[in-house]
């Protein structure tokens, strides 16, 4: 059966999450305008630093601040390469934390579909007032159930 759009990019965002280096989460970002790809990021160390699973993951306050995070690590990707982002959706393995959705939002991403939650009370404040959609997968998944 032939998938629907949403379907469709989150299953490549989880493909893309495949890619990730840092062994604690892998998390895959595809970001989207008009049924077109326009980039993709997973977690993983900053270009010429060694990643995660080379060097070890760097721990503070319990999250790794070694590897740059799936969303930033796209919209890297769309600075190195000229593409806006503007109006374009983001299919997130989870939910961007406040730095990714911060990000998101400069980036012009007006819309969000993200599958395992990672609730943030201040993302979802910061989004809500930008305005942009945030939409979890499952929840997509069962409206048509």
């Amino acid at each position: 059966m032939r998938p629907g759009w949403d379907e469709y990019f989150m299953q490549i965002a989880r493909t893309v999450a495949t890619r990730a280096t840092c062994p604690r989460l892998s998390v895959g970002a595809v970001l989207v305008r008009e049924h077109r790809i326009l980039t993709t990021g997973y977690n993983g160390a900053p270009r010429g630093v060694p990643h995660c699973t080379e060097a070890g993951c760097i721990i503070v306050n319990d999250h790794c601040v070694r590897a740059t995070h799936a969303e930033a690590n796209a919209i890297v990707q769309g600075a190195l390469h000229g593409v806006s982002l503007a109006g374009a959706t983001a299919y997130c393995t989870h939910q961007p934390c406040v730095n990714c959705s911060k990000l998101l939002i400069s980036a012009g991403v007006t819309k969000i579909v993200f599958d395992v939650a990672y609730p943030d009370a201040v993302s979802a404040e910061l989004l809500g007032e930008a305005g942009v959609a945030v939409v979890q997968y499952s929840t997509l998944e069962a409206g048509r159930a």
